[in-house]
């Protein structure tokens, strides 16, 4: 990694630090007849709709992503994928101050999601990730429990 590409790194994960959020959600998909549960892992960027700039300059830099604008006056730029995550956090962890925590969380589960075929104890261990990532990240609404998330995913008894 070059010494631009250490600064530009730096840059975004101190982004991400001060104006982004690092999720792991399990969202519902439907495949035929049946409903699906999957688990989704995010990256997301905010800034005023106004200064925007900069969340085109991350994308560029990281090559993913789509930008929206909110009715609310925000601009986001979001990325998921469990590889994209995996390698995009590999190279801003070493610059992340105030969210490692969550980071590395993220990481430990993006590449856990690459495996074709999860057991019940990864599961769980997915379960306690979503968990800790939303005891660290300030959250505006209440977040499912433990119970709930294990209830989603058929988990328990």
């Amino acid at each position: 990694m070059g010494s631009q590409s250490k600064i530009n790194f730096a840059y975004i994960a101190g982004f991400l630090d001060g104006d982004g959020s690092l999720m792991l959600q399990i969202k519902k998909r439907k495949d035929g007849n049946k409903s699906r549960k999957r688990f989704m892992v995010t990256i997301c960027f905010y800034q005023d709709s106004r200064h925007e700039k900069p969340l085109h300059w991350i994308r560029d830099i990281l090559n993913i992503g789509y930008i929206s604008r909110r009715n609310d006056g925000i601009t986001e730029l979001r990325i998921n994928g469990y590889k994209q995550i995996q390698r995009i956090l590999q190279n801003l962890l070493p610059f992340i101050k105030f969210k490692k925590i969550q980071a590395k969380i993220l990481l430990d589960s993006a590449k856990l999601l690459q495996k074709s075929k999860l057991a019940k104890k990864e599961l769980k261990r997915l379960v306690n990730n979503i968990l800790k990532i939303q005891s660290e990240n300030y959250v505006t609404k209440r977040k499912k429990t433990e119970k709930e998330l294990l209830k989603i995913l058929g988990l328990t008894p």
